[in-house]
């Protein structure tokens, strides 16, 4: 049987374990660990086995690690870790896509009745309908001021309650009304709050974005710039097309107000003398647009039609 290790030899192997899963793995999901137990952590460390490491421990254990990696290793990039380790956190490092790892993180939810004192963490309510509790039992609703009506020998709930709101404490009424009822409003299980990638560190819903929300992003931003430049005459190759229209609009303006000319321009003042012509170009564009395909239509028509075989085609005149 191997000896008990002492407090110092085991900090020496937290440091070791610790820096050597900082060597290996570039990301890492720092979880928040309240209310998860034994059994719980079991399973996600199962679940995650193969690219992935849970890592739990003191808050000061692990700071004084990554500061020791950081002074051996002179890699500086590691110190963005210690701000995030507070409260009851662990580390889960990993070589797989974020993404998928926080995902898988989340499936590991299990449910918790609400026990006093605890701060809720989500709104609950209380749904209608028959509770299957006796009449006796009506004292928990008159406290809680729920609206309820005896049917069939037992309590129903007539409308919905809001029995607790999100960061109320639970209090010793409002557990035995959900205890008895059943009800295990909470669940719990590791929650990513912050995400580390190679040196950089950011929040957990960087990892829901997806390519149409960076694409609307990238648009809102260029729209931002093209703005900017406009509104200062400072040109850019966003706004450069606008730039080269809205000259285009004072150049035609000047022409046609003085005697100067151009084709474009003769076609504006054309319009300017005679309005009803533009009324009959905007008919004729449309128009246009539809005979076009029609015509097309009619082609391919007349190219599948097989053409009719005449009598020398068959090989004989009638007239032979």
């Amino acid at each position: 049987m191997a000896p008990k290790q002492t407090k110092a030899e085991k900090k020496i192997a937290y440091d070791g374990k610790l820096c050597q899963l900082l060597e290996e793995y570039g990301q890492i999901l720092v979880v928040n660990a309240d209310n998860v137990g034994s059994n719980q952590l079991q399973n996600i460390r199962k679940g995650l086995r193969g690219d992935s490491v849970v890592l739990m421990g003191k808050n000061t254990m692990m700071k004084r690690s990554v500061r020791m990696h950081a002074e051996k290793t002179g890699n500086n990039v590691y110190l963005s870790l210690i701000p995030l380790l507070v409260g009851n956190v662990g580390l889960i490092f990993t070589k797989g896509d974020l993404k998928e790892v926080s995902e898988e993180v989340a499936k590991y939810k299990v449910g918790a009745p609400a026990r006093v004192g605890l701060v809720a963490p989500i709104d609950v309510v209380v749904p209608p309908g028959n509770t299957g509790l006796d009449p006796s039992q009506t004292s928990f609703f008159q406290v809680l001021n729920i609206p309820t009506k005896i049917n069939k020998g037992t309590v129903e709930i007539i409308t919905p309650v809001e029995l607790i709101r999100k960061g109320e404490k639970v209090g010793s009424s409002e557990a035995a009304l959900l205890a008895k009822l059943g009800i295990r409003p909470f669940s719990y299980g590791l929650v990513v709050l912050s995400v580390y990638d190679n040196g950089s560190v950011f929040s957990p819903e960087v990892l829901d974005l997806t390519e149409d929300d960076l694409i609307e992003k990238f648009v809102a931003g260029v729209s931002i710039a093209t703005s900017l430049s406009l509104a200062i005459s400072f040109p850019t190759l966003a706004a450069a097309p606008h730039m080269f229209v809205n000259a285009y609009k004072n150049v035609l303006s000047v022409a046609v107000e003085i005697d100067y000319s151009f084709p474009e321009a003769d076609k504006v003042k054309e319009y300017l003398k005679d309005p009803s012509k533009f009324a009959v170009a905007a008919v004729a564009a449309p128009a246009a647009d539809s005979g076009a395909p029609a015509a097309a239509a009619k082609e391919e028509e007349k190219k599948e039609e097989p053409a009719e075989e005449s009598d020398d085609d068959m090989g004989f005149s009638l007239f032979d």
